[in-house]
């Protein structure tokens, strides 16, 4: 048998180009992002978008295009970025990198026109989204080349018009913050004449820099005041690909609870392959499964760290509730000396016990007799000391505090027991507090109620050491200590 060999044309139909651009980006407002990143990568220092409800125009002083750059940005899916990936005269690396992203523009508008100047060469093309379907097999645009305008000097304007949706200008503010690279050097973005910030964010900064075969790893992650976590804001830690947000990711984050919404921050890693729409990464990849161990382990560091303030912050708000619980029990028992423990008699005085809580005895002082001249003071012989019970924390981040009554005094020992364990209990003069029981959690988070619970707990042993035979009575004397403590 005779092989007969041929070929054949491959064909793209033009209708191909605007769903292209129709549905390439889940986002009308991704055109926006596109504009600006090209602005970038053509060595802009400026770019000035002007958003009104029936037109929008991208200004930049860049390079601008000559003809053959105006050819070059036509060509669909062109690699002329991937081939020169970085910038002639800022050496900047640029962002674009399929060459498409200038049909999204298609997604919002029927029509955009392209104005650039280069030296001695300026010109303008429109892309009118009927008439290149009206053109049938024609693929040609309109180019009409102008006089160079010194006064503009180089740069590209694009103005897109038959707008089929509006834009509000905060959402578009809100997504070129995290869609465009505001902290580059010498660029910076003005949306209706105002220039748009980066994002700053306040709280315990956590830097890092991993090294992996593909490239460095590096960014930083905030943890904020507690004060200053926003439910509103989008949760997650920002992944940059040469300074612009691709996406959120969590980390694990999901299962940290309340607390992820302190957690703000951005990382950047160059190396990681984008889908191209730029809204996700190829997962499936190498190099994004390296990048998801090294953020494995940066996210255990920060939970360690997070972990650390919470109990510090918890630890500073027991102390508060305990003290104040202390002073108010100090202040009934002052004017109720009855309600005290045998032995503890409240004497009035100056002075504060451990954690500032505590009435604190007189102090003694050896009598001096004077005969003519001063005379050493005559010392009594000291009398030996008892011990006296302490409290024996059993973890280290147990919290103890004293109040004195006369000689003697109370501690006040907060610590962890298990939930199973008793809600209080005494040995000696030291109460205990169980801090994982139930009843005590659900005080926690109020600081009134969480006072008002530790004040129960105290009298209720208090009233025990005085009454420890007949509990009806103790009940009754703790109701009466626990009234005149928060009595106004």
């Amino acid at each position: 048998m005779e092989t007969q060999r041929n070929t054949i044309p491959v064909t793209v139909d033009k209708s191909h180009i605007i769903t292209i651009g129709e549905k390439l980006y889940s986002e009308s407002i991704e055109l926006i992002r596109e504009l600006v990143n090209n602005a970038y990568d053509a060595d802009a220092t400026e770019a000035k978008i002007t958003l009104t409800e029936d037109r929008i125009e991208v200004s930049d002083n860049g390079t601008g295009m000559d003809l053959d750059g105006l050819m070059q940005y036509f060509n669909i899916g062109s690699g002329e970025k991937k081939a020169h990936p970085r910038s002639k005269r800022l050496n900047r690396d640029r962002i674009g990198q399929f060459g498409i992203g200038k049909f999204a523009s298609l997604s919002a508008c029927g029509s955009f026109s392209v104005f650039t100047q280069q030296g001695n060469f300026a010109a303008e093309v429109t892309f009118d989204k009927n008439r290149w379907e009206l053109q049938g097999d024609s693929w040609d645009l309109p180019l009409i080349t102008h006089s160079p305008d010194p006064n503009r000097g180089n740069g590209t304007t694009v103005v897109l018009t038959q707008l089929n949706r509006t834009f509000d200008p905060g959402d578009v503010e809100r997504r070129l913050i995290e869609a465009v690279p505001l902290k580059a050097e010498e660029f910076s973005v003005f949306l209706n004449g105002k220039i748009i910030q980066p994002r700053v964010y306040s709280g315990q900064r956590i830097p890092f820099l991993e090294g992996t075969s593909f490239g460095p790893v590096h960014g930083e992650i905030f943890i904020l005041p507690a004060s200053g976590a926003s439910t509103t804001e989008p949760l997650g830690i920002e992944c940059k690909v040469k300074q612009v947000t691709i996406r959120r990711e969590l980390f694990g984050m999901e299962e940290w609870g309340r607390e992820t919404a302190r957690i703000r921050g951005q990382v950047n890693a160059d190396f990681l392959p984008v889908t191209s729409d730029r809204s996700g990464f190829v997962i499936d990849s190498q190099e994004y499964r390296t990048f998801l161990e090294i953020m494995k382990k940066i996210m255990r560091e920060v939970r360690q760290v997070l972990s650390r303030q919470v109990k510090e912050r918890e630890t500073r708000t027991v102390r508060r509730a305990l003290r104040e619980a202390l002073h108010r029990v100090q202040a009934a028992l002052s004017r109720y000396p009855d309600l005290a423990p045998p032995g503890m008699v409240p004497v009035a005085g100056e002075g504060q016990g451990i954690g500032g809580a505590g009435l604190v005895a007189e102090k003694k002082t050896s009598k001096v007799e004077t005969l003519g001249e001063k005379e050493e003071p005559v010392s009594k012989p000291r009398k030996p000391r008892t011990k006296k019970p302490k409290a024996v924390p059993l973890t280290p981040n147990a919290i103890i505090q004293r109040l004195k009554l006369g000689q003697t005094g109370i501690s006040c020992c907060l610590d962890r027991f298990g939930e199973d364990g008793p809600e209080c209990f005494t040995e000696g003069s030291v109460i205990y507090v169980n801090q994982d029981h139930p009843l005590y959690k659900c005080q926690l988070r109020n600081r009134e109620a969480h006072t008002m619970h530790l004040a129960r707990l105290l009298t209720q042993e208090i009233a025990l050491m005085k009454e420890h035979k007949d509990a009806r009575k103790a009940f009754s004397r703790q109701s009466q200590l626990l009234k005149e403590a928060f009595q106004k």
